[in-house]
């Protein structure tokens, strides 16, 4: 089978084209700007010593949920959250979900994802 579509781009082509459409239809880009320069320039361990000195000060009920072939947030950050909230983890510790779908598998694997929530909010 070919990735090539009828017209001749590639499938993700034409996926990238199709959400990218839809995402500029749902949100102004000089919001999506400045949401995306807070998340860059965000330090969970600024004024609290260190990250892991920060996430010891979360006592409460706590979900670590990653997807494993998600490679804008790798399961090696979530190993650090589960490490390292003092609260009691949801599910004894670190929750994976396997999914082929990368970044996007939080949104796709959403029966997954839901299931785990409702441990939390149970």
């Amino acid at each position: 089978m070919s990735p090539l579509t009828e017209r001749g781009k590639y499938a993700v082509e034409s996926y990238l084209d199709f959400h990218g459409n839809k995402f500029v239809r749902r949100f102004d880009a000089n919001s999506y700007i400045t949401l995306v320069s807070a998340m860059n320039s965000h330090d969970l361990g600024r004024d609290r010593g260190s990250v892991e000195q920060a996430l010891q000060q979360i006592s409460c009920p706590t979900l670590v949920l990653g997807v494993d072939s998600d490679r804008l947030f790798p399961l090696s950050g979530q190993e650090l959250i589960a490490e390292h909230v003092s609260g009691e983890l949801i599910g004894g510790g670190l929750q994976v979900i396997q999914s082929e779908y990368g970044h996007d598998g939080f949104l796709i694997e959403a029966k997954e994802v839901g299931a785990r929530l409702s441990m939390l909010l149970a």
